[in-house]
């Protein structure tokens, strides 16, 4: 049935199917298209390892070469324990694991070489002693499997020769089909790829296998040349997926959790808490400013209008500078009108005139009084109105020649400033204002009555929190709202008047729920507030929250974590960021 029956016929068949093959594999290659590098991988593995946990600690441990590293950690809060002692019965008996400068302990392994390699995991307990605290620890190591052995080339040619036959067929009928469904001329290539394969099934019926493999390589061959020729471009994604050796990347896994690997947890810093419930006092969100102190603040006013001029110093204060109670800050020179300036040359040639009569008076009673003519009582009584017109006289001048000197009313520092040098200042206007940054309040409006004994936290925009304690509530409403002021308690560095903070005080309605940072609660891209939960030594769950402002730092959990759960409270936001 097949005319492959001598000897020269299987040459010349290889030499044609290799002169045949040629076009296919140049088209199968062609410009633009690397097919030998191999594929990038589609998914992380993970290195084989064992972890153990207990009340108070959290051990893993990591088989890498012919040593076992262990990371120990809290268990309540994944606090790295760098300066503990690991004893750990090995199969050649106990030995103890020293520690490295990354913060983890290693031990040497010899044995794990020598192991059996049918066991898939190794057993071990592991004593732990980390100051007062000591544990035992029952450790479960899972083993990498140990390579298997490739066939050798005559037990591989053997199983070609058997599994052939149903390998070619289903290759051909599938490839066929779905070439010839999109183009006849790759349907006829492929038509040719299968009349070798008939070709190969005739020699190895013949008992000829050693031309088998070539035969059935040119098919496959031809086959695949054909697709690349006629669809150029088009490669499915369904190729075999380079497989990477173990490593320990922290990846998110197909089930959404996140895996982090101990050392990357370390340079994240990840720390947890476990949730605890309870009652806490309802808190309201106010909207806030910073305000100065009333008592050790103050505002610099002329009291007449006139033009500004610097102090003595010769320079007016800076926004900033410090400044001490009764220090001159500006001068104030009134302007005098014309109408007033008539009215005052009036008045001093009245004065001068009046002057002058009375000092020839008293110059009269000078001479009379020594020979008894003037008593001595007329004679004070005329030097007494004498130094009186005089004086009216000197206040006049004054009035016009003397500015009015603006002084500081309280230590402190300039917060605003409006003085420029020739600058007429109104009667009433604040020209300079003065604050103590030690002291500085806080101005809210609340919706709600609040009691004096009301906790409140002051929040601003970059974190922050501000301890406060309640000053006082207005008795009229402004805006619909009652004005209640606090007092910062605690450092004020860096805080300016009229900032603008988030007020939050405690009302006396309580409510129950888990509290926890306000750092633990990420938003997702889709909105929704998730935070994570630490459910293995390193394995992190997202679990969707709904939460309620608590305090300045802390946020209450009303839905979507139970107490018990160890969330993390630091890193969060790093480790939503693990793809």
């Amino acid at each position: 049935m097949f005319p492959f029956r001598s000897t020269a016929a299987p040459r010349a068949l290889a030499v044609a199917l290799a002169l045949l093959a040629l076009p296919f594999l140049s088209a199968h290659a062609h410009e633009g298209h690397d097919h030998g590098a191999p594929q990038p991988p589609v998914s992380k593995t993970i290195a084989p390892r064992g972890e153990a946990s207990s009340a108070a600690f959290e051990l893993v441990a990591i088989p890498r070469g012919d040593a076992l590293v262990l990371f120990l950690d809290r268990f309540a809060t994944a606090e790295p324990i760098t300066d503990a002692t690991l004893e750990v019965e090995t199969p050649t008996g106990p030995a103890t694991a020293e520690p490295a400068p990354d913060g983890s302990y290693r031990l040497p392994a010899p044995w794990l070489a020598t192991r059996d390699p049918k066991a898939d995991h190794l057993d071990l307990v592991v004593t732990v002693t980390a100051g007062a605290d000591v544990d035992v620890l029952p450790l479960s190591v899972a083993m990498p499997k140990p390579a298997e052995p490739a066939p050798t080339g005559h037990e591989a040619a053997h199983d070609a020769g058997h599994e052939g036959e149903g390998w070619l067929h289903r290759l051909t009928e599938g490839l066929t089909d779905r070439i010839a469904a999109r183009d006849p001329g790759a349907g006829l290539a492929a038509a040719g790829g299968f009349a070798l394969g008939l070709a190969a099934m005739g020699l190895m019926r013949a008992g000829r296998r050693a031309p088998v493999l070539a035969v059935l390589v040119l098919a496959a061959t031809l086959v695949l040349g054909a697709t690349a020729f006629a669809h150029e471009g088009d490669h499915p994604e369904t190729g075999a997926a380079f497989v990477p050796s173990p490593t320990d990347l922290a990846q998110r896994l197909g089930d959404g959790a996140v895996f982090v690997p101990k050392p990357a947890q370390r340079l994240l810093s990840l720390r947890t808490q476990v949730a605890a419930e309870g009652a806490f006092r309802r808190t309201v969100s106010l909207p806030g400013r910073i305000i100065p102190d009333p008592n050790a603040s103050g505002v610099v006013q002329s009291s007449v209008g006139g033009r500004l001029a610097p102090p003595p110093s010769g320079t007016f204060p800076r926004l900033g500078t410090k400044v001490r109670a009764g220090e001159a800050l500006a001068l104030v020179t009134p302007p005098v009108q014309r109408v007033d300036l008539s009215d005052m040359r009036q008045r001093q040639g009245e004065l001068d005139q009046q002057i002058a009569i009375v000092q020839r008076r008293v110059d009269r009673y000078l001479k009379l009084s020594p020979s008894g003519a003037v008593s001595q009582v007329q004679l004070d009584e005329a030097q007494d109105e004498l130094k009186g017109l005089k004086d009216r006289r000197t206040a006049l001048d004054r009035i016009r020649q003397e500015p009015e000197v603006l002084t500081a009313p309280v230590g402190g520092v300039i917060a605003e400033a409006a003085a420029v040098a020739g600058q007429m200042a109104a009667p009433g206007q604040m020209v300079f204002q003065i604050v103590d940054p030690a002291k500085l309040w806080v101005e809210a409006l609340s919706f709600d009555a609040l009691t004096p004994a009301s906790d409140a936290t002051a929040r601003l925009a970059d974190g922050r929190t501000l301890a406060l304690a309640y000053q006082g509530a207005g008795l009229a409403d402004r805006n619909q709202a009652i004005p209640v002021q606090f007092a910062i308690q605690g450092g004020s560095e860096g805080l300016r008047v009229g900032q603008f903070v988030t007020v939050l005080a405690a009302t006396d309605a309580e409510q129950h729920g888990l509290a926890l940072p306000r750092a633990s609660v990420v938003r997702t891209a889709n909105g929704q507030d998730v935070v994570y939960a630490h459910t293995s030594a390193e394995r992190y769950e997202a679990r969707p929250v709904r939460v309620a402002p608590l305090d300045g730092t802390r946020v209450l959990v009303e839905a979507g974590v139970t107490p018990g759960i160890r969330v993390v409270v630091q890193g969060a936001e790093l480790l939503d960021q693990v793809r």
